[in-house]
């Protein structure tokens, strides 16, 4: 990423009140005002970053410092308004894992649905229908419409389709629920061989404990705008340090 600056428009934006610039003050990108409206929200400002193979990294900082945005930018699901980007390698994203889904398609049905949705193949999709079913460990209500479901299952569903697949690049925003306790014990055990698995890691997320377990170097957003970059531990003390 290359001096890489993304602008959100804000449609019909209303004059804000003292309170709400004093908020924005804390959160959020830089607001752009133009004839003394403001109309745009800057989500990332100017940015330069280089991520080779190998890289594990965390991006941190408050909810609206760019974090999200840098993952979309990546996936190409926003396109920067300054800058250039270059990404080699597939990517896959785990941002809403439930995107795709159809409430009343049955299970098998929807592992091909998502499945497309990620970019597989119908010969891929059936070569990992096996790993995904006893993954999901919903047994025969494959068969029945995921309207059906519980939360709990069609999450988990949804989890074990996200994580049949083999990317280069793997983006990951925030925390994933995957159902009940026990589940999410064995969750855990597939989730780190599916991130063990990417070349290439690049993770947004507030919990100290999962960036200092999956990540070796930390980006510290603010504003749109990278105050740090370097090893994780170090990076997170600074964080805490200015945030108090």
């Amino acid at each position: 990423m290359q001096n890489i600056s993304v602008e959100i428009p804000v449609f019909n934006a209303k004059e804000r009140s003292l309170r709400s610039n004093l908020v924005s003050a804390a959160t959020g990108g830089r607001i752009k005002s133009e004839g003394g409206k403001k109309r745009n929200v800057r989500a990332i400002d100017d940015l330069t970053i280089e991520l080779d193979n190998g890289t594990r990294v965390g991006l941190i900082g408050h909810n609206g410092a760019g974090k999200s945005t840098i993952l979309r930018v990546i996936a190409g699901i926003y396109e920067p308004t300054a800058g250039t980007i270059a990404v080699e390698g597939s990517v896959a994203t785990m941002f809403d894992i439930g995107f795709g889904m159809d409430d009343d398609a049955t299970g098998w049905e929807n592992i091909n649905l998502r499945g497309r949705i990620l970019g597989h193949s119908p010969r891929e999709i059936r070569s990992r229908l096996n790993d995904i079913a006893e993954a999901s460990e919903l047994g025969e209500y494959l068969d029945m419409p995921i309207r059906t479901y519980s939360t709990g299952m069609t999450t988990r569903l949804a989890f074990a389709i996200s994580t049949s697949i083999d990317p280069d690049i793997l983006l990951i925003d925030e925390g994933i629920g995957a159902g009940d306790a026990g589940f999410l014990a064995r969750a855990k055990i597939r989730m780190q061989q599916f991130v063990g698995g990417a070349n290439l890691l690049v993770v947004a997320s507030h919990s100290d404990d999962l960036l200092r377990e999956w990540c070796k170097t930390g980006i510290w957003m603010e504003h749109g705008r990278m105050r740090m970059q370097g090893d994780i531990d170090e990076v997170l003390r600074a964080y805490h340090k200015a945030v108090g």
